[in-house]
Protein backbone atom coordinates (compact mmCIF):
# COMPACT_ATOMS: atom_id res chain seq x y z
CA UNK A 1 0.00 0.00 0.00
CA UNK A 2 1.48 3.36 -1.00
CA UNK A 3 1.48 6.57 1.05
CA UNK A 4 -1.40 8.15 -0.88
CA UNK A 5 -3.64 5.15 -0.26
CA UNK A 6 -2.78 5.20 3.45
CA UNK A 7 -3.60 8.92 3.54
CA UNK A 8 -7.00 8.23 1.94
CA UNK A 9 -7.67 5.38 4.34
CA UNK A 10 -6.86 7.64 7.28
CA UNK A 11 -9.12 10.42 5.94
CA UNK A 12 -12.19 8.25 5.40
CA UNK A 13 -11.67 6.38 8.69
CA UNK A 14 -11.48 9.70 10.53
CA UNK A 15 -14.66 10.81 8.76
CA UNK A 16 -16.48 7.67 9.86
CA UNK A 17 -15.34 7.90 13.49
CA UNK A 18 -16.09 11.61 13.81
CA UNK A 19 -19.50 11.21 12.18
CA UNK A 20 -20.37 8.43 14.63
CA UNK A 21 -19.34 10.60 17.60
CA UNK A 22 -20.91 13.91 16.47
CA UNK A 23 -23.64 13.81 19.12
CA UNK A 24 -21.08 13.66 21.93
CA UNK A 25 -19.43 17.03 21.31
CA UNK A 26 -19.44 19.91 18.85
CA UNK A 27 -15.69 19.30 18.44
CA UNK A 28 -16.42 16.06 16.58
CA UNK A 29 -18.39 18.08 14.03
CA UNK A 30 -15.31 20.27 13.51
CA UNK A 31 -13.10 17.20 13.25
CA UNK A 32 -15.55 15.72 10.74
CA UNK A 33 -15.20 18.90 8.65
CA UNK A 34 -11.41 18.61 8.83
CA UNK A 35 -11.47 14.95 7.83
CA UNK A 36 -13.76 15.80 4.90
CA UNK A 37 -11.15 18.37 3.82
CA UNK A 38 -8.50 15.64 4.03
CA UNK A 39 -10.75 13.37 1.97
CA UNK A 40 -11.10 16.14 -0.57
CA UNK A 41 -7.34 16.54 -0.78
CA UNK A 42 -7.01 12.79 -1.28
CA UNK A 43 -9.56 12.85 -4.09
CA UNK A 44 -7.76 15.63 -5.92
CA UNK A 45 -4.32 14.06 -5.34
CA UNK A 46 -5.37 10.73 -6.78
CA UNK A 47 -7.03 12.36 -9.78
CA UNK A 48 -10.65 11.71 -8.83
CA UNK A 49 -11.71 15.34 -8.98
CA UNK A 50 -15.49 14.63 -8.63
CA UNK A 51 -14.79 12.91 -5.30
CA UNK A 52 -12.52 15.78 -4.26
CA UNK A 53 -15.17 18.35 -5.16
CA UNK A 54 -17.98 16.57 -3.29
CA UNK A 55 -15.80 16.12 -0.20
CA UNK A 56 -14.90 19.83 -0.29
CA UNK A 57 -18.62 20.66 -0.30
CA UNK A 58 -19.19 18.26 2.62
CA UNK A 59 -16.36 19.98 4.49
CA UNK A 60 -18.04 23.37 3.99
CA UNK A 61 -21.43 21.99 5.09
CA UNK A 62 -19.92 20.40 8.20
CA UNK A 63 -18.02 23.59 9.05
CA UNK A 64 -21.27 25.55 8.83
CA UNK A 65 -23.01 22.95 11.04
CA UNK A 66 -20.21 23.32 13.59
CA UNK A 67 -20.53 27.11 13.50
CA UNK A 68 -24.30 27.02 14.02
CA UNK A 69 -24.31 24.24 16.63
CA UNK A 70 -24.82 25.36 20.22
CA UNK A 71 -21.79 24.96 22.44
Amino acid sequence: MDALTLFGLFAVTAMLVCYALEDRSHWFVLLFAASCALGSAYGFLQGAWPFGLVEAIWAAVALRRWHLRPR
